[in-house]
C-alpha cells in the first residue's frame, strides 16, 4: 500500500522519500519499492526505487528515482525535514507518529485520529468508505478479516504455521491448486485454500511467527495483476494527495 501511494505521489510530480525496516516482511514484492533492500532496486510500474543513505539520498532524488532508506524509526525525518510525512506502515495502531513530525502529517487506516495524531486519516477499509480523508475523528476499526475477493476472504492468506524459518516452492505469478504447498516452515507446509496465482509471497529464508501473513493467493487468476499496483492501493494514493494538496494549501506552502 505504500508503494501504490510513493506511485501516486511520484506520477503527480512530487519528489518521494521512503524508509523501511533491515528485512522488510512485505508480501507484494512485485510491487514493493521495500524490494529494494533486497535488490539494491526495484521497479514499479516504470518507477525505480534505489536503496540510500542520508548520505546520497539527494543524487537519488536528481536521478529522478525513489531513495529506500533503512530507517526503522524514521530518524531520517530530523535531518531531511520534509514538509509532507506519511504514515503507511498499517500497523493498524500509532507506533510513533505524531502531528509534530511535519507541517503536513498523514496517516492510514485505524489506530490514528484526527488532528490529533495526524492532520488528516485516510480509510483503508475496502468498501463504500475506502480512500474516504477524515480531518476529524479517526478510520473505521480493524476488523482481522482480509478484504473480499471474488467471495474470498481469508482463505486467500497464506499464514505461518507455526515460529520458524520460511522456504518457498512458489515464485509470485505462479498458478497453484488447492491443496498445493506453496512453501514450509520448519517442515510444516503452507498449503494454499483455493485455486488461483500466487499475488505475493516473503522472501524465502525469512524467520516467521506463527501466524504471521507470508503470502497471499489471487482466486482471479490474473497474472498480470501481480505485477502491477492495486486497485485498493492505487485509491489510497489518491486520498493522500487530495489531503496532501488540501493541507498544504491552507497552509500556504505551495
Amino acid at each position: 500500500m505504500a508503494s501504490g501511494v510513493a506511485s501516486r505521489l511520484y506520477k503527480a510530480g512530487f519528489p518521494v522519500i521512503m524508509t523501511d525496516l533491515p528485512e522488510p516482511t512485505v508480501i507484494r514484492r512485485t510491487v514493493a519499492f521495500a524490494e529494494a533492500v533486497y535488490k539494491g532496486k526495484n521497479q514499479v510500474e516504470g518507477i525505480i526505487g534505489r536503496l540510500a543513505t542520508l548520505e546520497n539520498y539527494g543524487q537519488v532524488l536528481n536521478k529522478g528515482e525513489i531513495p529506500v532508506l533503512i530507517d526503522p524509526e524514521a530518524e531520517c525525518i530530523k535531518h531531511i525535514k520534509p514538509e509532507v510525512v506519511v504514515d503507511a506502515i498499517l500497523a493498524k495502531k500509532n507506533i510513533g507518529t505524531k502531528a509534530s513530525l511535519a507541517p503536513v502529517v498523514i496517516a492510514l487506516g485505524p489506530g490514528f485520529r484526527a488532528p490529533e495524531d495526524a492532520h488528516a486519516v485516510i480509510e483503508t477499509k475496502r468498501g463504500h468508505y475506502l480512500g474516504r480523508v477524515i480531518y476529524e475523528g479517526s478510520a473505521l476499526p480493524n476488523t482481522g478479516i482480509p478484504g473480499d475477493i471474488m467471495g474470498k476472504t481469508e482463505e486467500r492468506v497464506l499464514r505461518a504455521p507455526c515460529e520458524g524459518v520460511f522456504i518457498s516452492f512458489a515464485e509470485i505469478g505462479d498458478l497453484v491448486k488447492k491443496g498445493q504447498a506453496i512453501g514450509e516452515v520448519e517442515r510444516v507446509p503452507v498449503v494454499s485454500a483455493l485455486d488461483g496465482v500466487v499475488r505475493g509471497l516473503l522472501h524465502s529464508g525469512l524467520v516467521v511467527h506463527k501466524g504471521m501473513k507470508i503470502g497471499d493467493v489471487d482466486p482471479r487468476g490474473e497474472i498480470d495483476y501481480c505485477f502491477t499496483v492495486s486497485d485498493k492501493a492505487r485509491s489510497l494514493g489518491g486520498a493522500v494527495l487530495e489531503a496532501m494538496l488540501n493541507l498544504l494549501n491552507r497552509k500556504q506552502l505551495i
